[in-house]
Order: C-alpha cells, then structure tokens, then sequence
C-alpha cells in the first residue's frame, strides 16, 4: 500500500478532470486536471535532477497555484517539502538553508542574487525561479517534462514536510512532519468539519504555513473542492466571493477587517456552511459580533506546527463556546500537566501535553531537543498553557515562555488581557514580562485603543485593581496604534518585551 499523502490527495479528484478545482481572484481558471499534469511535470523534473533520497525542496515564493503545484509535486516526487515565509530576509534565511541543507532552492527573481549566494554556500544543487504570474525558471523546465507521473511509494511514517516554527519566541525549529500525521489529521477534519459534496472553499490564507497550506488545501482537495484562490488577503474580494462558496477559513485578523465591511449581513454569507478561525486568539468581542452581523457562529480551533490539527469547536451536535478551542479531534489525546508532570483535574491550569497519530516525528537534527519535549509515556510537550473545562473543552491561557513569575507568583497574561480588552475604549491588548529587580519579573500591558478612544493608562490600571489579585497587576501600561505581529496574526511578544525592558 502506496501511504503517500499526494496519492491520497489525487484519490479524491472528482471524476470530471475537466471541472474547475481552482478560481483566482484574477479570473484564471485551473481544472483538476491541471493539477495533474502541472504537478507530474514538476515532479518529472525533480526526478531527473538525480536527488539524494529524502532531499529537501525549498520554496520562498509569493502565493500561486503554481507554487502550492510545486509543494504537490514534491510529495508526489516523494522527497521533502520546506515552505519558507515569504517575510524572511537575510539572516533568517541564511539559518534555515544552513539548517535544513535543501538540495533544491525555489525563489522569487527578485530575490534570486542574494537567496541563490546563501543557497550556494549551503550545499543546494539547483535553484530555480518561480514568480506570481506564471513566470520562472521553474516553469520553463517543467514544460519540457512529461506529464505523467506515478507516485513515488512512502510509508506513513516517511518524511514529507520540515516546518520551521514561527519564532515568535525564539529561534526556530524545523517540525517534522509525515506523510501519515498529515493524512490522518486531513481524514479526521473532513469527517468533524462535515465537508461535504459541493462544498467551495475561499483560500485567502498564505501557503508557507500549516493553516493555509495543510488544514485549508488539503481539506478541499481531499473532498475534491473547488478553491477560490486570492494571492493576498483583500476585504472587499473576499466579501464579493461570499455568495460563491460553503467554507471560509482565516486568522483573527482576517474576520476583523471583514466585520469593518459594511456589506458584511445574513444576506452576503447567505450560502455559507463554516468560518473557522485558528492561529492566534479570536477575541471574544470578534465572536460575538461576527454571529450577530452574519447569524453564522465561528468554529475555533487549535493546532500547531509540531502537531497540525488538536482540537475544535463542534461542527455539529454540541456549542461553539467563544474563548475555548474546543474538545480533543477523535484520536488526539489531551492532558494538562503541572510542573513535576502530574496530571491536573478539570479547571486546573497547567501545561498542554498531546499524542496522537499528528504529532511530529520530532525536531529536525535536535535529538536532545525532540527528547526533551517528550514525556517518558510518549505525550508532546506542546509549551502552551492552558485548562481543561468538566465539558472537556480546552482554553488556551497562554505561552510557558510567556508566563510571568513575579515575587514567586504565576501570572498568566492571557487571563490579564482577558480583562483589559473588556474595558471601555479597548480593542486588544498584550501584556508581557520584563525584568524587575525587587519581584524578578513584573508585568507591562500594551493597549491598542478604539478607534476615537483614548484610554487612560493609569485609569486602566487602576480598574484591573479592583478585579485582579495585587500581584496579577502590570506595573506599567502603554498605549500604542497596534501590535506587531507575525504573518499569521500572532502578537510577537519576544518584541514588546525587549522593546519595553527598560521603564518608560
């Protein structure tokens, strides 16, 4: 038996090639079967560079059809995909193509100079060109291959993907993920999310990340969906495609710009089945503002790199309850620890801990890295903080690494924010730890006010007093036009903490 994923994948083709799979937001049209012939020709060439096995195929390339063609076909090739943010510039390439020594280097030509040097220095073979406009070095030898192509034989457990972790804390590590946690994750959220026949998903997402490439794509490919296709997120495009499709998936970010569209109602979301929302926290006010414009309730969800998918709000037969991610997908199992790695009773906070046919195989080249985030009874430390209700649903309260332990005490900044953004005049707000030398570490909210409000920060913290413990209180509160984020909408507390280091 054939495990590998792209077999899968082109498994669920609809019997009519001829249909469309994939509509851009420029009005080109893909059939399924270019898809196939696209992703056999580029697999064709891939094959003919004489690759070790297991070699790595890098991609930092604006989002096409032609570039998420290339990530097809490197698993149909059976070799290693690396999807690389399109952000990344010197430095932060340079760790990854040192790190994971890809023998094949994919770039935009405006970048190619500077990529293809560091490429070079590392060891790749080949770097190619691949731009937004069906244009490249790519292409033009792809279009000289043949286009048929039989799937290369994997194992469920061979390697199919190295994604490098957001590095919102951090240096970042390269996730290994299989053939088989990615199409067991795929099987579970076609089933839980009910995709169905006829469904047509808006993909507005990037493709260098776990949402927009794996839980998006593989999700309408795997019911042989039709995707709406926009290279760039844009408010107005995606509220005009409304009427056209079941499914639309997004970060927080996403479904706040939409709710700023005044055509936003019941009517433009009249034929939708789902919105989902994952990869940062969907403020509760976002929640409950998008039920009452659209009468749709938005299903939340939780994954990460290491693990893809974890848990969901129901799809059917239960409540979608805002401020939680959910129950545990059929098939992952979810505790909460403490410290010495004692299981905690429901409503105790402590660390996330998951196994499952999902999770990762381990941390590219970090043995003593992957051992370390393990338990001795195989459960993946995931690093988030979190409970676990008498329902069984789970919230997140935040990162370890941005736990606040301030005179001895643990302060959770998500249960600090939780407050804050209820306050009047507040949209959101981020509250970090920074250096003290009395208490070791105190607290700093940062506020991004409404627009028209100017919040008090002083007032601000004066409110928090009379409804948190003393020693939950920041100790200094900003306020500033936004925060910085990361392409997916993650705040990136690793910068407001070295920025606000310093009182003042």
């Amino acid at each position: 038996m054939n495990d590998n994923l792209f077999a899968a994948l082109r498994a669920s083709f609809p019997a009519d090639l001829d249909s469309v799979a994939i509509e851009t937001d420029d009005g080109l049209c893909y059939s399924w079967r270019d898809l196939e012939r696209g992703t056999a020709m580029m697999a064709v060439l891939l094959e003919s560079l004489a690759l070790a096995p297991g070699a790595r195929i890098a991609m930092q390339a604006e989002k096409s059809v032609e570039a998420l063609m290339l990530y097809l076909a490197t698993l149909r090739a059976g070799y290693v995909f690396l999807p690389l943010n399109t952000a990344y510039r010197q430095t932060e390439m340079e760790h990854f193509l040192s790190d994971a020594t890809p023998a094949v280097v994919v770039c935009s030509s405006a970048n190619l100079d500077w990529i293809s040097r560091i490429a070079r220095q590392h060891g790749a073979e080949h770097v190619f060109t691949l731009d937004d406009k069906r244009s490249g070095t790519l292409l033009d030898q792809a279009a000289q291959c043949a286009d048929q192509h039989t799937a290369a034989a994997r194992k469920s457990d061979d390697l199919a993907v190295i994604l490098y972790t957001s590095g919102t804390t951090g240096r970042s590590k390269g996730a290994m993920l299989t053939h088989g946690n990615m199409l067991s994750n795929a099987r579970v959220l076609k089933h839980y999310w009910g995709w169905q026949r006829g469904d047509v998903l808006i993909h507005a997402l990037p493709i260098f990340h776990i949402h927009g490439l794996f839980v998006a794509v593989h999700g309408a490919l795997l019911n042989g969906s039709k995707m709406i296709w926009f290279a760039k997120f844009d408010p107005k495009g995606v509220l005009a495609r409304l009427p056209e499709a079941t499914v639309f998936m997004g970060v927080p970010t996403l479904y706040v710009r939409l709710l700023a569209e005044p055509g936003l109602d019941t009517t433009a979301a009249r034929n939708m089945r789902l919105f989902i929302s994952g990869s940062a926290p969907l403020l509760l006010e976002t929640f409950r503002q998008w039920t009452e414009r659209t009468g749709h309730t938005i299903l939340e969800r939780y994954g990460m790199s290491e693990t893809v998918m974890l848990t969901s709000n129901p799809y059917s037969g239960g409540e979608r309850r805002g401020g939680t991610v959910g129950l545990p997908l059929p098939g992952v199992s979810l505790r909460v620890s403490d410290e010495r790695g004692i299981s905690l009773p429901p409503g105790a906070i402590g660390g996330i801990e998951v196994k499952g046919p999902n999770v990762f195989s381990g941390y590219w080249q970090m043995p003593e890295k992957t051992k370390e985030e393990f338990t001795a009874d195989g459960y993946f430390k995931t690093g988030d903080v979190g409970k676990v209700d008498a329902d069984g649903y789970v919230t997140i309260v935040g990162r370890s690494k941005d736990l606040i332990i301030s005179g001895g005490y643990n302060v959770y900044p998500a249960e600090i924010e939780g407050y804050i953004n209820n306050l009047p005049g507040v949209a959101e707000s981020a509250v970090v730890g920074v250096p003290d030398a009395d208490f070791g570490e105190v607290g700093v909210a940062i506020i991004v006010p409404k627009p028209g409000a100017q919040p008090d920060p002083a007032a601000i913290l004066s409110s928090l007093k009379a409804m948190l413990a003393n020693f939950k209180i920041p100790k200094r509160c900003h306020v500033v036009p936004e925060l910085p984020r990361n392409t997916m909408g993650k705040v990136q507390k690793n910068v407001l903490r070295e920025r606000y280091a310093a009182p003042g």
